[in-house]
């Protein structure tokens, strides 16, 4: 998991440039129904904590049944829109870097170890932190 913690902090180093967008940008919606810059930030620190219960749990237990999320409703009772976002870049870096930590120190032996996702499939958690990469990187791509 060295690699994939390396490549999290390698994405981390684009928060300078999510920095120099100012704040009335950051909060345009595109269209109706589509999520602002700092909404999809938002959406973003969300999944750190949900995936941060999976990252941890599932080195606890070889199986777990965890809920999904409602990611617009999180976005939207946290109301990210109405945040700096300043805050919400710092929070998303610093929640990122933490973990990098948790990921660099994974037990080997628990990558193996499933989450049954609320659709039933089940993943384990090697996918699962591979994944979360793949998810912040489309969403950065929207972003920038």
């Amino acid at each position: 998991m060295n690699s994939v913690a390396d490549e999290l902090e390698s994405i981390l180093a684009v928060a300078e440039r999510l920095r120099k967008i100012d704040d009335d940008t950051a909060s345009v919606r595109p269209a109706p129904g589509h999520w602002s810059r700092k909404e999809i930030l938002g959406h973003l620190i969300d999944s750190a904590a949900n995936n941060h219960q999976r990252f941890v749990r599932l080195q606890l237990t070889n199986r777990i049944d965890l809920p999904g999320y409602q990611q617009d409703e999180w976005v939207l009772l946290q109301r990210y829109q109405d945040h700096k976002w300043s805050d919400i870049v710092s929070l998303w870096q610093l929640y990122n870097q933490h973990l990098a930590i948790v990921i660099r120190n994974a037990d080997p032996n628990a990558l193996s170890n499933v989450w049954r996702t609320p659709s039933r499939e089940e993943v384990d958690l090697a996918f699962i932190i591979r994944d979360y990469l793949v998810h912040m990187r489309h969403h950065l791509d929207q972003i920038l």
